[in-house]
């Protein structure tokens, strides 16, 4: 199913801002853990749904970013929903190792506690592992 207009449907549910993109939010699949907040465009909704494989934009980069191209922390899709207004989508995940460019689970690791930030989770894999020297950040 490659042929663009078998996802006319889904690309018109979807409310794109005015720079075309539309806020994707990554859960884990089983656990239902928040893992990450991206973005997506037109392009990174269709080839996520034709590939399998979550395919964001990256604003810093301006390009279509491959989740795991660099790090190998592929994110494969298991479902695809989106929300009452069509302006969020979710993505359920199979996250192979960590989401967050910090080498930790999720993105989401420090919480509000008794009056300031507190890290809740802990560096799983070292970012220079996944990343080499290079630094990165999501789009």
């Amino acid at each position: 199913m490659t042929d663009a207009n078998a996802f006319d449907a889904v690309l018109d549910a979807i409310r794109f801002t005015a720079d075309g993109l539309v806020p994707a939010i990554a859960q884990a699949e089983g656990s239902g853990e928040i893992l990450m907040m991206a973005w997506m465009n037109r392009d990174a909704v269709v080839e996520t749904l034709t590939t399998g494989r979550v395919c964001y934009w990256s604003r810093s980069r301006g390009g279509l970013w491959r989740k795991g191209e660099t790090s190998g922390q592929v994110q494969r899709l298991k479902d695809f929903r989106v929300d009452c207004d069509g302006d969020t989508l979710l993505l359920v995940v199979e996250q192979d190792g960590v989401a967050c460019h910090t080498g930790r689970r999720s993105c989401f690791y420090r919480a509000w506690r008794d009056g300031t930030l507190e890290v809740i989770q802990e560096v799983e894999t070292d970012p220079s592992v996944l990343y080499g020297h290079q630094g990165h950040s999501h789009g």
